[in-house]
C-alpha cells in the first residue's frame, strides 16, 4: 500500500490508454531477436558457472562462423526499433538504481525486464535495458517489486558500471505491476 502512495506524488493525470503498451521484445530488432533466440550448438557444452559463461568472455572470443559473430553481436546491440522514438508507452519493468538524493529517493536508474537483470550475469543487451533520469525521484521499497512505467521514450544511449542502455524514458507515471 505504501508504494502506490509514495508513487502518486508525480502521478500525472493521463489515463492508462494515453499509452501504448509494450512487450520488451518489441523495443529489439528482429534480427538481434531471432540471433539470441537461435545461439551457436557449441554454446549449450558452456559450463554453468566456468570461465566461459559471462557475457565479457563471449563477447572477447574470435568466432569464424556468422551464426556465432551474430550472436555476439546480439549480446551487445544498441540497434533500436526507431517506431517507439518520441511514443508514449507503458512497459513493466524492475528498477535497477544507479543514484539517490539526500533523501534516499532514487534519482537515475535503469529499468530492466526481468528481475536481477545487470546484477547478476548475463545482463539484458542495451536494447532491452531503458535509462531514466527523475529529478523529483521515487521511494523503492524492494528492487524485487515489479512496476508499470509510463512515459515517452527517446533514443539515447547510457552507459553505467551496471550497464549500457539504448533508450531512455521521461517518466510521467509509475505504477505497481499487477499482471
Amino acid at each position: 500500500m505504501t508504494t502506490i502512495l509514495a508513487f502518486s506524488s508525480f502521478a500525472k493525470n493521463a489515463s492508462t490508454s494515453d499509452y501504448q503498451e509494450l512487450e520488451w521484445i518489441a523495443l529489439m530488432p528482429p534480427d538481434d531477436l531471432q540471433a539470441l533466440l537461435n545461439p551457436p550448438e557449441h554454446l549449450l557444452d558452456i559450463q554453468d558457472g566456468s570461465a566461459l559463461d559471462s557475457v565479457d568472455a563471449l563477447v572477447k572470443q574470435e568466432f569464424e562462423d556468422e551464426k556465432s559473430k551474430r550472436f555476439q553481436q546480439a549480446l551487445v546491440s544498441t540497434e533500436v526499433v526507431e517506431t517507439y522514438k518520441d511514443k508514449a508507452i507503458r512497459i513493466p519493468g524492475f528498477v535497477v538504481p544507479l543514484e539517490s538524493n539526500e533523501a534516499q529517493r532514487v534519482i537515475e536508474f535503469f529499468i530492466v525486464p526481468y528481475f536481477g537483470a545487470c546484477l547478476h550475469m548475463p545482463p539484458p543487451p542495451p536494447n532491452q535495458i531503458i535509462h531514466v533520469k527523475h529529478e523529483e525521484g521515487i521511494e523503492l521499497e524492494s528492487i524485487q517489486d515489479a512496476f508499470w512505467f509510463e512515459g515517452t521514450l527517446s533514443i539515447e544511449t547510457v552507459e553505467n558500471d551496471l550497464g549500457t542502455s539504448a533508450y531512455q524514458l521521461s517518466l510521467d507515471n509509475l505504477l505497481p505491476f499487477r499482471g
